[in-house]
C-alpha cells in the first residue's frame, strides 16, 4: 500500500493486545487511541462495526456527504472544523442506529456521492440534498496532486527495503548507497528510513526491524 509504517504499527498494536487485554480488541475510546498508529477515525469505526457502539465516523466519503446534502458545498474543507464535527455528531446521534447511519453513509459516499461524477438521480438524499436544491455550486479548492514519485525520496526509500527484504543477512550501508548515482538521495532514503524504524542497523550494515 506504499505505508510501511503500517506494519511497524500493526505489529507492535497485536503485541499490545495479546499482552493488555487477552488478545480480544477492546471497546473504549481511550484505549483504542493508545494503542500505536490508532486515531481518532480508526476508533471510531472499531467502536461503530465491531461493537454497534454510537459513534462519529469521517472518512472522506461521509464527509463529502455531508457537506453535499446538508451544508451545500460540493467538498469539505481540507481540515476538520469544530462546525462540521458538531454537524457529524448530530447527525448520528438523531439515526435510530448510528452504526448503521455510519456504514450507510460512508457507502453513499464511496458508490453514489462520488467526488467526480455523482449520482444525483438515483440518491437517496436528492430531493433534500441542500448542494442539488443549490444547482451544485463548485468550491473554488483545486485537486491536490501527490509529488512526481519516479526519481523522487519515497522511490528511493522502496528500493532500499526491497533489496533488504530479498537478503537473508545485513546488507552493507556502502552497497545500499551505491544503487543510485545520487548518493546524497540514497542516505538521506536511508537515514530517514532508519529515523522511522522501518530499517535497524548492524554495524556497518542494514537489516529489517524484524
Amino acid at each position: 500500500m506504499g505505508y510501511p509504517r503500517r506494519a511497524l504499527r500493526l505489529h507492535a498494536t497485536a503485541q499490545q493486545i495479546t499482552d493488555n487485554y487477552e488478545g480480544r480488541v477492546p471497546s473504549g475510546e481511550g484505549e483504542l487511541r493508545a494503542l500505536p498508529g490508532v486515531g481518532e477515525y480508526t476508533a471510531a469505526a472499531i467502536r461503530a462495526f465491531a461493537f454497534g457502539l454510537e459513534s462519529i465516523v469521517l472518512d472522506v466519503n461521509v464527509r463529502r456527504v455531508i457537506s453535499r446534502a446538508w451544508s451545500g458545498v460540493d467538498a469539505p474543507a481540507s481540515h476538520l472544523s469544530t462546525v462540521e464535527r458538531a454537524l457529524a455528531q448530530s447527525l448520528a446521534t438523531a439515526a435510530d442506529d448510528s452504526s448503521v447511519w455510519a456504514a450507510a453513509s460512508m457507502e453513499l459516499g464511496a458508490m453514489v456521492c462520488t467526488k467526480k461524477t455523482p449520482q444525483c438521480s438515483s440518491c437517496p438524499l436528492k430531493r433534500t440534498c441542500a448542494w442539488r436544491t443549490a444547482s451544485f455550486p463548485r468550491s473554488g479548492a483545486g485537486p491536490r496532486r501527490q509529488s512526481r514519485y519516479e526519481g523522487s525520496d519515497r522511490q528511493a526509500r522502496g528500493r532500499i527495503l526491497t533489496v533488504l527484504r530479498e537478503s537473508e543477512t545485513a546488507v552493507d550501508s556502502d552497497l545500499l548507497v551505491d544503487m543510485s548515482t545520487d548518493r546524497d538521495q540514497m542516505l538521506r532514503a536511508l537515514e530517514s528510513l532508519e529515523s522511522d524504524g522501518l530499517v535497524r542497523r548492524v554495524g556497518g550494515a542494514f537489516a529489517l526491524p524484524f
